[in-house]
């Protein structure tokens, strides 16, 4: 294996899509002389197979040997009954549902707050814009001790816990005891809760000269107004040409990306049209007179980008309208439709696949076998994929071309118009630990907390953060200790070569934890070299 290879094996867990797991348990098997051999007769003679599945549930519920939970058998039941239809069918328990949705629909209730728990205690990350915590002047670097009487300071309490104590119904009260750095009394809150964003357009700024840049981390029913607002103002700032980073985005809800689509094409030109087998053809066509038709478009994806990203990254790529920048993305062309039951959970059914305007499903190949499914972006990095183009193949059958005659392929995913691979220059295990153990980002917090004042006052925001704020030696050899008393030994030889690479590290972070996701991306935006290829095509 040599050593790029090796690195990207050591980058998995930050890059490779979630995948579901799957647990097989097996039982052991009865030779017949230990099983009662008993003939059942039901009370219908002649059954449905609906009917068959209720009498042998009600069967064992009455007559096995231990006693058996009926509704957490009959939900394992559905899920494992989905399972053998496509990875993207999947049952959500009533328990989970509100969860699992919040993403989608763009909200939830609570205080607003952005928190991690550190020595023990709840510590403001920064409140959220606008949310009512904000409102009331709670404030980044501020800790939780107690909520509603309840101690929560040093007992050991859990991030689930701190949720359930903050969430809850619009309208309702929490009240907090909140101890702030550089005061000695004790601020106590009462709080109502509210409905709160979860913001899924991040950063949008003028990256350089007229050329703008925004995230999209998923599409939910708010995704296209927070598009819209970003979008007009970095009009107004002088936009003449935009990214959309659509890396890590999973997808989410389909009309989002299509209305985003509506914006950047001209009247009449598809965008996207889906097919099933009880569901008839739907084509989604522009309607013109987008605000970003006159746009100069660059789109970056990534093995991660899924779904309703890959619907948006086809539309533009078949109808000739941007460029698409990256790597291959994940190959989801399933459409699911939600159906809720009244106890409240809810079914997520694939009824339909999508096809991009030149007709191509880029659904990636599947079976029964989800574990094989999901692994097939582990596969991406055996092959050595992500760090050439060569290693992609598509069989001839798969072609399909543009109105301007551009080959695209289906079947497994957008293959970008321009490849980048996976950057692992002076990348070292080293490295590697000091980010998947969390140690510079618990260093970065640290530091953040402790000069935050200094810091704001100094820096009046994240641009003048990025532009004037050096990492020093000290500053750096301070990481290198604090890595030491948390158990990583020091490996110089690992240190200088990633030096340059740990010094960005530790501005990023930092800078987020002063001006949240933009204070991060306007600093890794600078180093990325997707971003740096973007830039490049469009000027």
């Amino acid at each position: 294996m040599n050593k790029n290879k090796a690195l990207v094996f050591l980058l998995l867990p930050l890059i490779i899509v979630g995948s579901v797991a799957i647990g097989i348990v097996l039982g052991g098997i009865l030779t017949p002389s230990d099983v009662n051999d008993k003939n059942i007769l039901f009370q219908s003679q002649q059954y449905s197979s609906a009917a068959k599945l209720n009498e042998i549930l009600n069967y064992i519920v009455d007559m096995y040997v231990d006693s058996v939970d009926k509704k957490h058998l009959t939900e394992q039941s559905i899920s494992t009954m989905l399972s053998e239809l496509d990875p993207h069918s999947y049952y959500i328990p009533a328990k989970d549902f509100d969860e699992m949705n919040e993403p989608l629909e763009g909200n939830f209730d609570g205080i607003g707050v952005e928190f991690r728990i550190k020595d023990d205690t709840v510590m403001i990350i920064s409140p959220i814009a606008n949310g009512p915590s904000e409102k009331l002047g709670i404030k980044a670097g501020d800790r939780i001790i107690k909520v509603d009487d309840k101690r929560i300071a040093g007992v050991g309490i859990t991030n689930d816990s701190i949720i359930k104590l903050l969430k809850g119904p619009r309208g309702t009260n929490v009240e907090v005891d909140i101890v702030r750095p550089g005061y000695s009394k004790v601020f106590h809150y009462k709080i109502t809760r509210d409905e709160i964003p979860i913001y899924s357009v991040d950063a949008p700024y003028i990256i350089k000269g007229k050329t703008g840049y925004l995230r999209i981390t998923r599409f939910s029913k708010t995704t296209y107004e927070e598009f819209m607002q970003a979008t007009q103002k970095l009009l107004k700032e002088g936009m003449e040409k935009l990214i959309i980073d659509l890396r890590g985005n999973g997808g989410g809800v389909l009309a989002a990306s299509t209305m985003i689509a509506d914006e950047m094409l001209p009247k009449n030109a598809m965008i996207v049209y889906t097919d099933g087998r009880t569901r008839s053809r739907e084509e989604v066509y522009a309607t013109g007179g987008g605000t970003l038709e006159q746009v100069e478009i660059a789109i970056l994806i990534n093995e991660s980008s899924a779904s309703a990203s890959e619907v948006l990254a086809g539309a533009i790529q078949d109808n000739d309208r941007g460029v698409i920048i990256g790597r291959r993305s994940f190959g989801k062309g399933l459409v699911q439709e939600q159906v809720m039951w009244p106890d409240g959970s809810a079914l997520r059914l694939t009824v339909a696949r999508y096809y991009t305007p030149t007709g191509r499903c880029i659904q990636k190949p599947y079976d029964s076998n989800l574990e094989a499914y999901h692994a097939e972006a582990y596969n991406r990095f055996d092959n050595g994929e992500l760090l050439s183009a060569d290693s992609i193949h598509f069989p001839d059958s798969l072609k399909y071309y543009t109105p301007s005659g551009k080959l695209v392929y289906g079947g497994g995913g957008i293959m970008p118009d321009e490849f980048v691979p996976l950057d692992t220059t002076d990348g070292t295990p080293y490295l590697y630990e000091l980010r998947y153990k969390g140690i510079l980002q618990d260093f970065a917090l640290n530091y953040a907390d402790t000069e935050r004042k200094i810091l704001m006052g100094k820096y009046m925001n994240a641009v003048s953060f990025k532009n004037k704020f050096k990492v020093n030696d000290d500053l750096f050899n301070s990481l290198i200790k604090y890595a030491e008393e948390q158990g990583m030994p020091r490996k110089l030889d690992e240190i200088m070569i990633s030096k340059e690479l740990i010094r960005r590290g530790i501005k990023a972070a930092i800078s987020r934890n002063l001006y949240n996701d933009f204070g991060y991306y306007v600093i890794t935006n600078e180093y990325d070299q997707t971003v740096q290829k973007a830039i490049e095509s469009l000027n």
